[in-house]
């Protein structure tokens, strides 16, 4: 079952913090951004038994829901088509509050294999109740189509076409977190 809801994408000019770190705001949630669609798939699609969904509350996003193994055993919510240059950046930066599980930030370019879109997948873990700045660089996103790791072809954040939060860390039970924002960044 896939639920649509208008969400948000806000590419904004660069943003010097200290030192020579930048960042480029991607997405906030807050009602002046353009809008952008996020989807819910969960693994039912494969005749799973996981249930999970977001709402928008007080600009941001609450993923939340109970994953079951017994069949898949994750859940996630995805970007619509985007477009987006993020070549001149180090990675992605998120800004979540969770539940102490493992979850995974996904990218998808233009890169296929054998014909299907490849994801690029990078997992981080978050500590339970805490506001956190996850840096993900690029380099830590690795391709794969459907759970199947592939050896290639490495993420071009050049041609950044989607993204993605999926909680896929194997364990039964509920699960939730806030997402505050989504930004590039670079160190350089």
């Amino acid at each position: 079952m896939a639920i649509t809801l208008g969400l948000t994408l806000m590419i904004s000019k660069d943003v010097q913090g200290a030192g020579s770190e930048r960042e480029l705001m991607i997405t906030d949630f807050s009602p002046q951004t353009e809008s952008f669609e996020w989807y819910v798939q969960n693994d039912n699609v494969m005749g799973g038994r996981s249930k999970g969904g977001f709402e928008l509350k007080k600009n941001l996003m609450v993923f939340s829901g109970s994953t079951n193994t017994n069949g898949g055993g994750f859940s996630s919510v995805i970007t619509r088509s985007i477009d987006a240059d993020l070549s001149e950046y180090d990675g992605v930066r998120i800004k979540v509050k969770a539940d102490g599980r493992r979850y995974i930030w996904q990218l998808q370019s233009n890169a296929r294999w054998r014909g299907y879109i490849v994801n690029y997948w990078a997992y981080f873990d978050t500590k339970d109740g805490e506001w956190m700045e996850v840096d993900i660089p690029f380099e830590q996103f690795y391709p794969q189509i459907r759970g199947f790791k592939l050896s290639g072809p490495n993420i071009n954040p050049a041609e950044i076409k989607g993204m993605g939060l999926y909680i896929y860390d194997k364990k039964d039970g509920p699960f939730e977190l806030h997402l505050d924002s989504v930004k590039a960044y670079s160190v350089n």
